[in-house]
């Protein structure tokens, strides 16, 4: 492959729990290369490990959220989530990016989740308990890897759970890339703020122990209140990547083991694998969905290619994930592996927020599966298992399982 070639990203494969057959060759031959988004707009994707690295936590560039060139991720009008309404509203970069980011960040410490996790250990058994009731094949995704997550980051919105499909088909439309039309986008976004707005109002009435009540008494970096779009935008957000990244994820872990169910029989023999299962997991996911986007606006060099201003690179982490050169042996999922510095999460001012949650539900939702279900196995086979398609985010469109 070489560099004026041009790709359509993302990159499909061939089965889902397998990479593109591009990526060995990306990063061998082409780590800086010339892509072809959804939108038609042209980007550069990076696939090595210390090139997604430098890019991410660089704090020069940013989203480029606005940039008249920057690359649109979506077929749509609006160009999709990284250019929505929500995405310009809340503060991108420098002092007011940190100040939101310390404010919410409250929220997702160590010892916030710590808290958590008796709850949400009784929410996973409750779920269980209907999957048992209900009979098997079950659909793990629908049952419980879904639910899961929604009711977490719910409660601690101070939402009701009962609305849960309602916010699947909003983060839906949020994150699709082909999968919505730019009509069915705006509607949804629409009913979607119109919600979260008529929510932050019931809280400025009656306050809960939730995030968005204490939002509402916090000032930004200049010591003013928050605006009401900020707050409606926060809430959005959160609700989107508090559940749609970790439901997915959830999902992929447990078909990952069970795919080769000697894995599922290794944690099984040894729970002290749980957490180092959780990271590589993470790690070894092929399945991520989009990455992350940096707009360059000034010039850098990765991999000896030199990388114009004005250039929207896209960051592989995924493919950065499976690099040998950053990984012994990394096309091996290796439940033992330590340490483990995989860029599931990013890296730099804009990593995941919400990462000490997802990894509390992740631990959580693997330690109970395994007690409850230790018989547990795939329904079908693995090779039958699909990909969601159209979005940003990366997932299995259902995993049927039996125990």
């Amino acid at each position: 492959m070489t560099d004026s070639e041009l790709l359509n990203y993302p990159i499909s494969a061939d089965a889902a729990l397998e990479p593109p057959a591009e990526w060995d060759e990306l990063r061998s031959r082409c780590p800086v290369a010339h892509v072809r988004l959804a939108s038609g707009d042209q980007a550069t994707l990076v696939t090595r490990y210390d090139d997604v690295r430098t890019v991410l936590s660089d704090p020069r560039f940013g989203r480029g959220t606005g940039r008249k060139d920057a690359a649109r991720v979506a077929n749509t009008e609006d160009g999709g989530v990284f250019n929505s309404e929500m995405a310009t509203v809340l503060p991108q970069d420098g002092e007011g990016h940190l100040a939101w980011r310390r404010l919410v960040g409250k929220w997702f410490t160590a010892k916030r989740m710590s808290a958590l996790r008796p709850g949400i250990t009784a929410m996973a058994d409750q779920l269980v308990d209907e999957m048992v009731a209900a009979g098997h094949p079950v659909d793990l995704k629908a049952a419980f890897g879904f639910p899961l997550p929604v009711w977490v980051i719910c409660d601690m919105l101070g939402v009701p759970d009962s609305d849960r499909h309602k916010f699947a088909h909003w983060s839906d439309c949020l994150l699709s890339m082909t999968r919505y039309t730019q009509d069915e986008m705006m509607a949804s976004m629409s009913e979607f703020g119109a919600y979260m707005a008529h929510h932050v109002e019931l809280k400025r009435t009656e306050r809960g122990d939730d995030l968005l009540s204490e939002l509402i008494d916090a000032t930004d970096a200049d010591g003013r209140p928050l605006s009401n779009d900020v707050l409606v935008a926060t809430g959005q957000g959160l609700l989107v990547a508090g559940h749609e990244t970790t439901a997915n994820m959830i999902t992929k872990m447990v078909a990952m083991l069970l795919a080769d169910r000697s894995r599922w029989e290794q944690v099984l023999a040894d729970p002290r694998l749980v957490r180092s299962t959780v990271e590589e997991a993470l790690r070894y996911d092929v399945n991520a969905g989009f990455g992350m986007m940096r707009y360059i606006d000034a010039e850098i060099e990765l991999s000896g290619v030199s990388v114009p201003s004005g250039t929207t690179v896209v960051c592989s982490m995924a493919a950065a994930n499976r690099d040998e050169a950053a990984f012994e042996d990394a096309a091996r999922l290796d439940l033992t592996r330590t340490p483990n510095p995989h860029l599931a999460f990013g890296a730099g001012a804009h990593s995941c927020l919400g990462q000490a949650l997802a990894r509390t539900e992740l631990q959580i939702a693997l330690e109970t599966l395994l007690r409850r279900l230790p018989t547990l196995e795939l329904a079908v086979d693995a090779d039958k298992l699909t990909r969601v398609d159209g979005l940003a985010v990366g997932g299995l469109s259902e995993l049927p399982v039996r125990w």
